[in-house]
């Protein structure tokens, strides 16, 4: 309707992925896959022929807070990126791993921080709001059930209308939980206490997902280096994960995708190298 593209060059066609994602993955003219979405993916890269593909398929980024961080900005970050879009993003802050000296000070920030979130409709542009559907709701509670059954400190009321969840902040989250390694895709953002940053990147580099992760400390020699320890796709150094302007680099490890999202790279996947040779009568080149 824009005009701006001729007729038939971009086509929208609204299918269920875990319905019709199979038939289109498999169709003889689809040359490119490109899918954002969770397990769904895994399946459809199982499906697909000799093309080239691109997925995100979520994350569980973690959040490493050092004894020499400015926990004030690592507070203000760790509350932006957990509850932002009531935590339904990718790159949202799934789990924060901080080393004990500073953990009690952190929570202190983070929770005075959590209490002045509104809670209530978009309409009324509250910052949390419910969560997309019924099921990714249950799924939330299952969480925080299995969370609070194993001990985990609640540092905020676990309460719940429909879809609305109100924003939970759980302490003293250990390894057994599975909170500490399953992706809530909501307002729940569980920290886990560590004695060292070395344990830390041990425990996100245990996870399945590897999409992004972030590192607080006045050190910038020392976040680079836990920076290039952390397997993951994209480390934000002093800031919360973010998806960046366009044309940066955006991937996952592990199962957090395949490929590369960017102008520059997505152009790239879309496109086939072909070469044509001229063979002239006489030699062009000498042995």
């Amino acid at each position: 309707e824009s005009g701006l593209f001729p007729k038939g060059l971009v086509n929208v066609l609204t299918v269920r992925a875990s319905e019709n994602g199979n038939y289109l993955a498999e169709h003889p003219k689809c040359d490119c896959l490109s899918f954002t979405g969770g397990d769904t993916g895994l399946s459809l890269a199982k499906k697909v022929g000799m093309i080239p593909i691109q997925m995100e398929l979520g994350g569980k980024d973690a959040c490493v807070v050092c004894p020499d961080a400015d926990l004030d900005l690592a507070a203000k970050h760790i509350i932006k990126g957990g509850f932002s879009y009531s935590g339904q993003r990718c790159t949202a802050v799934k789990v924060v791993l901080v080393q004990d000296e500073v953990a009690d000070a952190l929570v202190e920030k983070v929770l005075a921080g959590v209490k002045e979130l509104t809670v209530g409709m978009p309409d009324d542009n509250c910052q949390i709001t419910p969560v997309i559907s019924g099921s990714s709701a249950d799924f939330i509670e299952e969480l925080v059930t299995d969370a609070k059954e194993k001990g985990a400190t609640f540092l905020t009321e676990y309460k719940r209308e429909g879809n609305l969840i109100w924003p939970v902040l759980l302490d003293h989250v250990r390894p057994d939980m599975r909170v500490a390694w399953e992706e809530p895709f909501g307002p729940v953002l569980p920290i886990m206490r560590v004695s060292s940053a070395e344990e830390a990147v041990q425990h996100a580099n245990k996870n399945r997902y590897a999409l992004q992760g972030s590192v607080f400390s006045k050190n910038i020699d020392n976040a680079i280096q836990l920076a290039h320890a952390m397997s993951t796709g994209t480390v934000q150094i002093n800031g919360a994960p973010a998806r960046g302007p366009d044309h940066f680099p955006f991937q996952g490890f592990r199962d957090s995708g395949i490929g590369s999202q960017g102008i520059t790279n997505s152009i790239g996947l879309m496109t086939k190298t072909k070469s044509v040779v001229i063979n002239l009568a006489s030699p062009s080149y000498t042995f």
